[in-house]
């Protein structure tokens, strides 16, 4: 648990070590860039738990790099996440006039009671147990509705924003890699070369 919010050997190594393996995939610039950006927009939506698929989803019908956008949605992380979910509540109860939902701890608390009642519910099918809908209702309309709807605008801002920065990053990166791939070919043919030549 402690990892999930401090990574062993902190967040800049654990981001480093993310933009190392970006740089290294084996795909042209732009579907990297649009990988990253499937994952990024990701983050902005309230599908907690369901990131990773959503963005898979989303890379692959854009034709992006899948594996990026798995490393992009750790753009949203306990760090990031309450400026993401303050960002995105805010701004769908504004964009749809509903009433204010509290402080993000009672928002975050609404989304664990409202999984601890979907499993109940999931269960309920094959037991005895009553299934209750009746606060997961609320709860849609209520934090889930304004969360999905005001994550789109800044989703799309901040997903545009990567591709932008990820796709000049990433080209620059591979020609400076197949710079020095080629000039390391060169010097071990050289070198092989020189023995031969002296006999």
């Amino acid at each position: 648990m402690a990892e999930f919010f401090y990574p062993r050997g902190g967040w800049r190594r654990a981001a480093s070590y993310i933009v190392h393996r970006l740089r290294r995939l084996p795909d042209p610039p732009h579907k990297i860039a649009r990988g990253i950006a499937a994952g990024v927009f990701v983050c902005f939506t309230p599908f907690f738990g369901f990131h990773f698929f959503l963005a898979a989803g989303l890379a692959f019908v854009m034709q992006g790099n899948i594996l990026a956008s798995l490393l992009a949605t750790f753009f949203g992380n306990p760090l990031t996440f309450p400026i993401i979910a303050a960002i995105s509540l805010e701004l769908g109860q504004w964009m749809l006039g509903t009433p204010g939902v509290g402080p993000l701890p009672d928002v975050f608390a609404d989304f664990g009671r409202a999984s601890a009642e979907l499993w109940h519910n999931f269960q309920a099918l094959f037991t005895s147990e009553s299934a209750h809908w009746d606060r997961l209702g609320r709860f849609f309309w209520r934090v889930m509705w304004p969360y999905t709807v005001g994550g789109l605008v800044p989703g799309v801002i901040a997903g545009v924003a990567a591709y932008l920065l990820a796709r000049p990053a990433v080209a620059a990166y591979q020609r400076r890699r197949i710079s020095r791939l080629k000039a390391r070919y060169e010097r071990r043919a050289k070198s092989q070369d020189g023995p031969g030549r002296g006999q």
